[in-house]
């Protein structure tokens, strides 16, 4: 259910978007991760095994969602930043977690010599 889903690489059976510039890439990275978390994408899915977007169904949809975006630009930049910051704490907590468990680890580990 990765369809629509933004990379900042490409990968295989994936769409390709080339900007001129790195802020629009990034404006747009944004706005097509937002997309995809919200399942946006997921009303537009084909195929029963391999579950796919069309491209000329991506091209109309997103150029939509682009459209809106510069309509209101200022507050999506609030909302991108916003988001950003929250992406920031969520690796933190995560990387919080991660040693919590590895010490849980290392004390349980003492019952089991």
């Amino acid at each position: 259910m990765n369809s629509g889903k933004p990379q900042k690489e490409p990968f295989t059976n994936s769409y390709v978007i080339i900007f001129s510039s790195d802020e629009d890439a990034e404006m747009i990275y944004w706005l097509a991760y937002s997309l995809w978390q919200m399942k946006f994408w997921h009303q537009h899915l084909i195929g029963s095994v391999i579950p796919f977007i069309r491209i000329q169904n991506f091209k109309s949809e997103f150029d939509q969602k682009v459209n809106q975006l510069l309509y209101d630009f200022e507050q999506h930049q609030k909302d991108i930043d916003a988001i950003k910051a929250l992406e920031l704490q969520k690796e933190h907590l995560e990387k919080n977690l991660k040693l919590i468990n590895e010490l849980k680890k290392c004390i349980l580990s003492r019952y089991c010599r």
